[in-house]
């Protein structure tokens, strides 16, 4: 997939480096379910295990003319009901946070949720505080409620606020 500064390509086994590194960053790991103490073996397995499984799919988030910047994990891909999570989305390299690149990628991830796997409904979930939300409406996405204690990190449980679009939402809103 490719838009006017990103490219999502699949990840490949080499892009554990990178994850590793970026999943140990603080503005990484503040809104995600990844523990403090994330190794490259938590990763590895973390990646052979998501390949194998075909609900699931990864993208590295690659800048044009710069290189790999971030992630994408998609999950709970249903052929049967059509339906996709957004699992986790995030730029890993800090100097491109704020520059709108988050925003490219999501747009591009509907693109592809909608208009090549047919999806009819696309989720994504955010923590208490996080100010993704705030993107996530911009685009289309609908508040659904609060998972309570649906996400677990360092011991710990989180809210988790749980957003939907359908595809009836996104063909209006593109319209």
């Amino acid at each position: 997939m490719e838009s006017k500064n990103i490219i999502l390509r699949k990840s490949v086994f080499d892009d554990c480096v990178l994850f590793t590194k970026w999943e140990q960053q603080d503005y990484v790991k503040e809104f995600l379910t990844i523990n403090k103490e994330r190794t490259y073996e938590e990763v590895v397995r973390e990646f052979i295990l998501r390949e194998q499984d075909p609900t699931k799919e990864q993208y590295t988030i690659i800048l044009k003319n710069t290189g790999p910047i971030g992630r994408v994990y998609l999950s709970n891909i249903s052929r049967e009901f059509d339906f996709i999570d957004i699992t986790r989305i995030y730029i890993g390299e800090k100097e491109h946070l704020g520059k709108g690149y988050g925003t490219e990628c999501l747009e591009m991830l509907l693109v592809y949720c909608f208009n090549v796997l047919n999806m009819e409904r696309v989720t994504i979930d955010h923590y208490t505080g996080n100010r993704s939300g705030n993107l996530y409406l911009k685009l289309g996405f609908k508040y659904e409620g609060i998972m309570r204690h649906a996400a677990k990190k360092d011991g710990k449980y989180y809210d988790l606020h749980l957003m939907s679009m359908l595809r009836e939402e996104y063909t209006k809103l593109r319209a």
